[in-house]
């Protein structure tokens, strides 16, 4: 009997055995991970920084305007055009991913590629800090990220400081992708860590560039050094760049975005500035204006083109809209799923770099041959894009002989001008590769330099502290003063007197 009975509970243990695994198999949802590994979470962390922050019509035509390339043609009118924000202050909240850059990291321990995820991990915490104190000027850089350390009140390091410590790390970065392999999870570079490498040296540059009016000697050496060491981009297939695509999940953020488009059109700077140059980026980035077309003019006439004056009343860029008086963006951004490329940091950006440290004695070599090669990968840039379409372009396409005749028209460089002259050349040329990228990337090169020479009308700006003058910053996040007031108190006294607006000048602009 007591054999029977051991049989039945040994039957019984090994049917409930079976019913269990099959009932965590039935519910396991085969679309959640029940295990992370290092290239998921680069990826994650990825695409959380580099793609536009709202992927709709209305929100990246917004997101197009602080840069003046763009204006919104409507009767209410939009902050980002004048001066201002619906949200005027900037965050943190890319400090939330050093977790699991660290968990990423950790993951990778003992695999071939750990030194490759070290890299990417140094790299974005890089970039997450050069983001938050172009932004705002004193942040916490060593500290942060540093909450299961017992640090969950990190200190403002000072903007100086703060980008030694970016180029450090970039630094580091670089020899942490020299000494890895190609890793998963990279939707930028395919993993490439040789890309990668170039990318962190390209980038120390335009920090350097970036606090020019700061610049030491030491710091110039070190640019200089990079340079002469070469291992850097060298086309645009170097190019640092979110690909959109044609899946529903990753379409470029102005697909499908014709009730948007018929109210944004492409800023008289811009305009004007592709005008002088005759340059045919003007038939790839536009839509002739109405009137001119029904005025007898071509849309293959560089004078069917008319932007709208970004300071204008937002009433009357609405009525002028009205009467066909603008160019419009062009309709290949609302009909191609994939779309272009969101730029983030690119070969001609590199190059016009170079060439502004040869013109201010940073480093040797010819400033004409870096300018014009800058400008040359723009245009191949454009030429090659899938997006750019024949149908599109009002007959004219960039092509090759177009792109080698470039340069013996108002776009030669100006070797006999003044410096000044061909700086604002290559600024000018900087300015355009951000074109309706929705990322507003330039704008501190602008506060830095100047140029272009944004349109301002007291009128009609709606900075609240100074209606005559451009922002330079935004202002901390509101809850600081809540979760880490001391340190938020002293930062705003050390830097600003005291007083947290948005026309107070950061250190690097001083």
């Amino acid at each position: 009997m007591k054999k029977l009975i051991y049989l039945y509970v040994a039957a019984f243990a090994v049917t409930f055995s079976s019913s269990c695994r099959k009932f965590d198999e039935l519910n396991t949802n085969p679309d959640v991970p029940t295990a992370v590994s290092p290239d998921m979470l680069a990826t994650q962390v990825l695409k959380d920084a580099y793609r536009f922050w709202n992927p709709n019509p209305t929100d990246f035509g917004t997101g197009n305007l602080w840069c003046k390339h763009t204006a919104i043609l409507e009767t209410n009118p939009n902050p980002y055009q004048y001066c201002y924000s619906y949200w005027p202050y900037g965050g943190f909240g890319s400090y939330k991913k050093l977790t699991d850059l660290k968990r990423m990291v950790e993951f990778a321990t003992g695999t071939p590629y750990e030194s490759s995820y070290k890299g990417l991990a140094l790299f974005m915490k890089a970039s997450y800090g050069f983001a938050a104190t172009l932004d705002m000027g004193d942040v916490p850089y060593s500290e942060a990220g540093k909450a299961e350390e017992g640090i969950n009140q990190p200190k403002y390091d000072k903007q100086a400081d703060v980008f030694a410590a970016i180029l450090s790390d970039l630094k580091d970065a670089e020899a942490a992708f020299a000494a890895g392999a190609n890793f998963g999870g990279d939707i930028m570079y395919g993993g490439n860590v040789a890309k990668w490498r170039k990318l962190c040296n390209a980038m120390q540059l335009k920090v350097l560039q970036t606090m020019s009016k700061k610049i030491t000697a030491e710091q110039k050496t070190r640019f200089a050094a990079i340079v002469s060491a070469n291992n850097l981009m060298t086309g645009n297939a170097d190019n640092f760049q979110l690909a959109y695509s044609d899946n529903a999940n990753s379409t470029h953020p102005f697909w499908n975005g014709e009730n948007r488009r018929i109210y944004i059109g492409v800023s008289k700077l811009a305009v004007d500035a592709l005008k002088n140059l005759n340059d045919r980026r003007l038939f790839y980035f536009a839509e002739p204006a109405q009137y001119k077309i029904t005025g007898g003019l071509l849309e293959g006439d560089f004078n069917a083109y008319e932007g709208a004056p970004t300071e204008l009343s937002a009433d009357q860029l609405a009525l002028n809209n009205q009467a066909g008086k603008y160019s419009l963006v062009n309709k290949r951004y609302v009909a191609v799923k994939a779309g272009d490329p969101m730029i983030k940091f690119s070969y001609a950006e590199q190059c016009f770099i170079i060439a502004e440290a040869i013109e201010e004695g940073w480093v040797s070599g010819s400033a004409q041959t870096y300018y014009e090669n800058g400008v040359k990968a723009m245009l191949k840039y454009y030429m090659g894009l899938p997006s750019a379409t024949p149908a599109n372009l009002h007959g004219m396409a960039i092509t090759q002989p177009y792109i080698d005749n470039y340069f013996t028209g108002p776009a030669a460089y100006a070797t006999a001008g003044t410096k000044t002259d061909r700086l604002q050349q290559i600024w000018m040329q900087r300015w355009l590769i951000d074109f309706f990228q929705g990322n507003g990337l330039n704008y501190p090169q602008f506060l830095r330099t100047g140029y272009p020479n944004f349109p301002l009308n007291p009128a009609t700006s709606m900075n609240p502290d100074d209606p005559n003058v451009f922002p330079k910053r935004w202002k901390y996040p509101t809850d600081e003063q809540v979760t880490n007031p001391v340190n938020y108190k002293k930062a705003i006294d050390d830097q600003f007197g005291g007083y947290d607006g948005i026309n107070k000048v950061p250190w690097y602009l001083q």
